[in-house]
């Protein structure tokens, strides 16, 4: 049996004394996925569309076409709407849109939101103008409420489908964690616990520029040894940059870590991967980027990323030669013929 094809894993358990009600904020693909999953888990659970139209056809259908098709959602208790005064009443708010988009929404929800919030990150990302991991930017806009992130190798295709995997759950309320880690936990989505937030979400920023570099490398006609090599050697970059902001090295040797880079290096399912791919094809990127329907948070990650590792004078080849792939139009080619011919030196990080 294909994996990816639409199937039921195991039967929805029935709906259970509530330990939270959760609203998911952003009706993408992973937005979708993450609705689904804490529905069929027992939770009463709303997923916000901004558009008022999607929200309708998608709450009709049970199925979000555009961003994850062939995937049914629960009738019993997910409700889809676009009233923001509506899923902002949960008690969980789930953040489900981009990173670039992530500043805008909280501006925008925070003279609705009274009481006490848990506020959980999905996206991977550093707010461009700040430069603040998502998690700082919520405590920024919303002092004192929990916050936390959760990362790994879950493209929404796969877990809207109950293929297994395994996460992280990053935040420092960790007795609140683990009741959010008991909601969150299916026989196909296993959570795991950190309190290192922004290590996490360094990782989860950082994997999504390798991955550019190793689409590049893949649409080059360059095989397995190179994206090997450039997995690898990405992770080394990895581990520099969350150095110079103190963060735990273990973290990068984790699910947020490399478990995260190699799926997105290597999945049919990563946008970033497939950007890279078709700028190796020698396509260009706005061509690109005016084709697609989600995004790529790699391509946003790129400019923030580069400019903390020249501030911070942070050794990073191949997020250098990104950023000339994307902003100053370089030969992919040459560029990774750069990066693959450095002069030799001993390994390490």
């Amino acid at each position: 049996m294909d994996p990816r094809a639409p199937r039921i894993a195991h039967a929805a358990p029935p709906l259970r004394d509530r330990l939270v009600t959760f609203s998911v904020i952003g009706a993408g693909g992973w937005g979708t996925a993450f609705s689904r999953l804490l529905a069929r888990n027992g939770h009463a659970v709303v997923l916000w569309a901004r558009d008022p139209e999607r929200a309708r056809t998608i709450d009709r259908e049970r199925e979000n076409r555009k961003y994850l098709p062939g995937v049914l959602l629960p009738r019993e208790n997910l409700t889809i709407t676009s009233s923001l005064a509506e899923a902002i009443a949960a008690e969980t708010l789930v953040l489900a849109v981009p990173s670039f988009a992530m500043a805008a929404l909280l501006e925008r929800i925070a003279p609705l939101v009274t009481g006490p919030k848990t506020f959980v990150n999905l996206a991977k990302g550093l707010d461009q103008a700040s430069r603040s991991t998502m998690s700082e930017l919520v405590g920024r806009v919303m002092p004192n409420r929990p916050t936390f992130t959760l990362s790994g190798p879950c493209h929404a295709e796969e877990v809207g489908r109950d293929v297994p995997t395994a996460v992280v759950l990053a935040g420092k309320a960790l007795d609140l964690g683990k009741r959010l880690q008991l909601s969150f936990s299916t026989p196909r989505f296993r959570v795991y616990l950190s309190d290192d937030v922004k290590g996490v979400e360094l990782c989860s920023t950082v994997k999504n520029i390798i991955a550019l570099a190793t689409g590049a490398s893949d649409g080059l006609g360059y095989g397995d040894n190179s994206r090997g090599a450039l997995i690898t050697r990405g992770l080394a970059e990895m581990v520099r940059f969350g150095r110079a902001f103190g963060v735990r090295e273990e973290t990068f040797f984790g699910l947020s870590g490399v478990g995260d880079l190699v799926a997105t290096c290597t999945s049919v399912h990563s946008r970033n991967r497939a950007v890279g791919f078709r700028l190796g094809k020698g396509e260009s990127l706005d061509a690109i980027l005016q084709s697609m329907e989600m995004v790529a948070e790699g391509v946003h990650a790129t400019r923030v990323v580069y400019e903390l590792s020249r501030e911070k004078t942070i050794e990073m080849p191949i997020t250098d030669a990104v950023h000339r792939l994307l902003y100053q139009e370089a030969d992919p080619l040459a560029l990774v013929d750069e990066i693959m011919t450095r002069a030799p030196k001993r390994e390490g990080v």
